[in-house]
């Protein structure tokens, strides 16, 4: 039992805020969390050590969050859906959005380097500044102005082509 104190005081900040961001509500992932340690607490045998203690520790919460989800899924009735949903785009707007997207694509294309990359690693390849400024040998500062100058020039280029 003393084992598994200290792998509760080690791991339950990161399988928290890891909970925390899966549901968007930190009294659901308070609750998720401490299932996730019961859980873990009656299978801490069948731990086989092929990853680290957090990586299980966190899948075990995915799957007791997946859990909840199937759980919290409601049935709408038929008679309850709108015939027409402005959230949802018509057909043409969703082809003026796919050419917006072309032609944002296009500027991004004629960036010179470093701006290209560091825009696309931060949108495409969801990376944190931390993330792309020590791939390029760099600060997070620097990724951070290197993008905000890119995202720039992007709209700068889209406004003069309108």
């Amino acid at each position: 039992m003393e084992k598994f104190d200290k792998i509760y005081r080690a791991y339950f900040q990161d399988v928290f805020l890891y909970l925390h961001k899966l549901t968007g509500d930190e009294h659901i992932a308070e609750d998720l969390t401490s299932e996730t340690f019961f859980r873990a607490m009656r299978n801490l045998p069948t731990f086989r050590g092929e990853c680290e203690m957090r990586v299980w520790l966190c899948q075990i919460g995915k799957h007791i969050f997946y859990d909840y989800c199937r759980k919290q899924k409601k049935l709408v009735h038929m008679d309850d859906i709108p015939d027409w949903n402005p959230a949802c785009p018509t057909p043409e707007e969703e082809v003026e959005r796919k050419q917006d997207v072309m032609l944002m694509h296009r500027q991004l294309h004629n960036l010179p380097e470093p701006y290209k990359e560091v825009f696309s690693l931060r949108v495409f390849g969801e990376l944190s500044f931390g993330e792309i400024g020590s791939l390029f040998g760099k600060s997070a500062n620097w990724a951070c102005v290197v993008y905000h100058r890119a995202r720039r020039k992007i709209q700068k280029s889209l406004e003069e082509g309108q």
